[in-house]
């Protein structure tokens, strides 16, 4: 149940504070001019439930948007308890979820002072709130939607969705199927290609890394020659000039540092660098004889490094990919062999499938049927409550046989449409071909009390669903409206005084410019006030003595519950 809302620089609104609490279940109606700021709460509610908001909606010169909602949790509301336990978010009987939209379009969420995302907050709010606003009427007229209107009311989700889980599988295995069959019919042409690929990929036994190392070889024997003459002419020089007097310095420096002890660090510098000299000599000999000489060993290189080419043009951009292929083609050639097994096993896997689908969809459509005859009940027992006294109301199957190919679907075999008839003797139509605006809203309203009577949401907003409604028909809606809030907290916004006179809970919805800028507020009304208000609705701007004597009228008639 909603206890409170607050909202903070959310579009007209500065600052705002509603006290539901005292109310507990009733009927709370908010009423005001047409532009006066009531769609600021369904659009707070909007945005608690995770919907999308917009950075223009924060009141200019604000930085950011704060909307929050308590909520009472009690022990029914099973489904709440799980989703605050799963988060490890205490509870205690209470919810109070928080979101603050900032200028940049950012958002955060916050459950009992606990950041979350908006999908979780998402889920909580779809358990504690309902929100039917003026436009849901149009839903009857969409018949793939009846469909689910009537699994609601059949309670009949959980099966649906465990069948769409089933069905998925079986489309899965049915596509895996066609896919073994599809290789089965091209086994012998893909056997032939990957056997060519494996034998040319195993006759080349390309090495990772191999194609990097001939290129350092090729470039090396492209250069030989220029090789071959700096380093040789190098070691000419070192064995000529150097060499030969290097052992005369060594021992002279050796006998100077035995004369004069100053000169022990230069002498063995000196010796260091005699022995590294004659070491490095040896170096660039051993390295003049590695330089390859050998022209034929530079065709074979490119030679080997065309075929690698090759093979990386056909089966991968790396000889590392092209060994991974080869070793694919290997698994796969291996798998044909099996391939006819494996079709056996997934070919006896989906006839089980196939027949446990076929059950599970006549099962439900069995319990559709069933559930389709209560609402039929039920439905004419509402309507005849909303001045419909002799209207028909029917769910119409248009359904395949299970066994019939392309007869089931994701939701099962049904597909379901609404027929309806307003007036004695017309046979009942669809709702699009028939239905007025009025009707579809009181049709609306009808469905949602009977759904509403089955879930576990406390709380229900009504916003506006008595477009197109007025005279007997405003006073049947009322009546229905307050047997709705007979065991649910109703929230309405309502331009009808004959709704509004029936509330437990009023507050009006106005607008004024205070130095200079525009705001929206909403202020409970006392008794009087109630009766001033709804003479506004009944006559507009200009209060007659008539109005008014009939807006208390309203007031002073109201039967309390007794409705309900």
């Amino acid at each position: 149940m909603l206890l409170e809302l607050q909202i903070e620089n959310l579009a007209l609104i500065d600052a705002l504070r509603l006290d539901f609490a005292r109310q507990g279940h009733g009927l709370t109606v908010l009423t005001g001019e047409t532009g006066a700021g009531k769609s600021i709460i369904l659009q707070a509610l909007h945005l608690l439930a995770g919907g999308k908001g917009a950075a223009s909606w924060i009141r200019s010169d604000c930085e950011r948007a704060v909307v929050e909602a308590l909520f009472s949790v009690p022990g029914n509301q099973q489904e709440v308890a799980r989703l605050l336990a799963e988060q490890d978010i205490a509870g205690d009987g209470e919810c109070i979820i928080r979101r603050i939209m900032q200028q940049n379009g950012r958002s955060r969420f916050y459950v009992n002072d606990r950041l979350v995302t908006a999908a979780l907050v998402g889920e909580l709010a779809e358990n504690l709130v309902n929100i039917s606003s003026q436009h849901d009427h149009q839903q009857l007229l969409v018949a793939r939607r009846h469909l689910d209107f009537l699994d609601s009311f059949g309670e009949l989700w959980e099966d649906r969705q465990t069948f769409a889980d089933l069905y998925r599988r079986w489309r899965q295995l049915a596509g895996r199927l066609r896919e073994l069959r599809q290789a089965e019919a091209d086994k012998d042409r893909r056997r032939e290609m990957l056997t060519f690929a494996l034998a040319e990929i195993e006759a080349a036994a390309p090495i990772p890394g191999e194609d990097e190392e001939l290129l350092e070889e090729r470039t090396r024997l492209k250069s030989s020659g220029a090789l071959l003459e700096l380093v040789g002419g190098s070691l000419e020089l070192m064995q000529a000039n150097m060499l030969e007097h290097l052992t005369v310095i060594r021992k002279n420096m050796e006998q100077a540092a035995s004369l004069d002890a100053t000169l022990r660090g230069l002498s063995e510098r000196i010796a260091s660098a005699c022995y590294e000299i004659a070491d490095l000599e040896l170096g660039l000999r051993d390295y003049l004889e590695s330089i390859p000489r050998d022209q034929r060993r530079l065709e074979e290189i490119n030679e080997r490094l065309a075929l690698l080419k090759g093979l990386q043009r056909k089966y991968g951009s790396t000889l590392e990919e092209v060994v991974a292929h080869g070793r694919r083609c290997r698994e796969e050639l291996a798998g044909l062999d099996s391939l006819e097994q494996e079709i056996a096993d997934v070919s006896r896997a989906l006839a089980a499938m196939d027949k446990e689908v076929r059950e599970r969809a006549g099962l439900l459509s069995g319990a559709r049927r069933q559930a389709a005859g209560q609402l039929e009940t039920a439905m004419r027992q509402e309507l005849a409550s909303l001045s419909f006294a002799q209207a028909v109301f029917t769910v119409s199957f248009a359904s395949l046989p299970a066994s019939e190919a392309g007869a089931v679907q994701a939701t099962g075999l049904d597909q379901v449409e609404f027929l309806f008839s307003a007036n004695p003797g017309e046979p009942p139509k669809p709702l699009a071909r028939i239905a007025s605006g009025g009707e579809l809203s009181r049709l609306m309203l009808a469905m949602k009390c009977l759904l509403a009577r089955r879930d576990q949401v406390e709380t229900v907003i009504l916003d506006e669903v008595d477009a197109g409604i007025g005279g007997k028909a405003a006073e049947a809606v009322a009546r229905k409206i307050v047997e709705l809030s007979s065991h649910h907290q109703v929230l309405c916004i309502t331009h009808l005084p004959q709704i509004a006179a029936w509330a437990d809970a009023h507050f009006m919805v106005s607008k004024a410019v205070v130095d200079g800028r525009t705001l929206s507020s909403i202020t409970p009304l006392a008794e009087e006030e109630r009766v001033l208000e709804l003479a506004r609705m009944l006559g507009g701007a200009s209060l007659t003595p008539q109005t008014i004597a009939y807006a208390r009228e309203l007031v002073a008639g109201k039967p309390g519950k007794s409705a309900g």
